[in-house]
């Protein structure tokens, strides 16, 4: 294993606390620190030590894809890491968002082939599948919830304008799209009024609440409204949820340990001042009840567990030792990518221990044996999914 050095995006929503107490820097840190990516994206690869300076992690898997990556990999994903680990930090609502299936990401990609950066929806060929596990209390909205529930909050806010959104819901399912469409399509110059009428409104509740908190962040965006269709999601740390292609989804707040596959594709649905692509959001949507997008982890050995996903780009495991169970093995196939959350660890796959403190990642290659976690402290370590 060798030390893994990732760059920390500094997007407006994010924390100024979290990951620089993570990595036991000064609090508050000079600005907003939102995530901390660990991996090989070209939009922000991490580095490795390399002859006194650092070097890109992605330039080392073009130079040598089959001892990184292995063949299984490479054949399945090409000479890429098809997964990026990340820290998530949300001091303030993020945008409305879901992400293309790969047959859709693909078709968009070639279809966006000449058109300006600002037009674009695809900027990659590939899913953006994202599991997300808590390490603080953290809030979230997943999923459209029973629309039936949904029409009586909207109801609740007293606002005679929104008949026809209501309308819509109280056919149930079948009427999300139409609900979503015609929030997301109301005539710009009326936006403003709607929105502060639906927030001053709204009385009473945790859907008041969110339409209230929403409305002071994102004031005049119809994603306010369009908030109020889904599943608001508390989570406890070690509790996660997962967005599948089609899931429209938001980060409140929190801190997580996040793993995705590897891409940039990202359709809005509102919550920012970026550009919305109804047409093209309304094509991706999936317009169905997510009951329940909290996923139960397992256990799959003393010390370990994860969380099963229908995917095949990722997985992500969680390693506890301590004085009770001083060491764990994992066989996890290779390339891995190794997060110390708590204490101290230290972590080996046969080609050399590396110690970690929180906040300090790691990296191996395909072509080491299997990982070695020991010491105290919890660990995240992030592997393709082929198993």
């Amino acid at each position: 294993m060798e030390l893994l050095y990732g760059p920390i995006r500094d997007y407006a929503w994010g924390s100024r606390s979290a990951i620089a107490q993570l990595q036991g820097r000064p609090v508050p840190s000079d600005g907003p620190e939102a995530e901390l990516w660990l991996g090989a994206h070209p939009g922000g690869p991490a580095t490795v030590d390399r002859d006194g300076g650092r070097v890109d992690l992605t330039d080392l898997l073009l130079a040598e894809p089959d001892h990184w990556l292995g063949e299984r990999v490479v054949g399945r994903f090409g000479t890429r890491l098809p997964f990026l680990l990340k820290v998530l930090a949300a001091d303030a609502p993020l945008s409305l968002q879901a992400h293309p299936d790969a047959e859709q990401a693909r078709a968009g990609h070639a279809a966006d082939a000449g058109r300006p950066d600002g037009q674009r929806n695809y900027v990659d060929p590939y899913h953006k599948p994202e599991l997300l596990v808590a390490l603080s209390p953290m809030e979230a909205l997943c999923g459209f919830r029973d629309p039936a529930a949904s029409a009586e909050a909207l109801a609740g806010f007293g606002v005679p304008a929104l008949e026809p959104v209501l309308a819509a819901l109280r056919t149930g399912p079948s009427g999300l799209r139409d609900a979503v469409r015609l929030l997301l399509t109301w005539p710009a110059d009326e936006r403003d009024a709607l929105v502060r009428a639906a927030a001053s409104a709204a009385v009473g509740g945790p859907d008041a609440e969110l339409a209230r908190e929403l409305a002071a962040a994102y004031p005049g965006d119809p994603g306010v409204l369009v908030a109020m269709l889904l599943n608001r999601v508390r989570l406890a740390p070690g509790e996660a949820i997962w967005m599948p292609a089609g899931n429209l989804h938001a980060y409140l707040r929190g801190t997580g340990v996040e793993i995705m596959a590897a891409s940039d594709n990202v359709l809005r649905g509102g919550l920012t001042p970026k550009r919305v692509d109804v047409d093209e959001l309304l094509r991706v949507l999936r317009f169905e009840v997510l009951r329940d997008p909290v996923v139960p982890s397992l256990e799959v050995d003393p010390g370990v567990v994860t969380w099963p996903v229908p995917v095949d780009d990722f997985a992500l495991h969680r390693v506890t030792v301590g004085a009770a169970l001083p060491a764990v093995t994992l066989s996890v196939p290779g390339p891995r990518v190794v997060l110390c959350c708590a204490g101290e660890l230290s972590v080996d796959d046969g080609t050399g221990a590396v110690t970690l403190g929180r906040g300090q990642a790691a990296v191996g290659t395909a072509a080491a044996g299997p990982l070695r976690v020991a010491g105290t402290g919890e660990a995240y370590v992030a592997s393709c999914g082929l198993g």
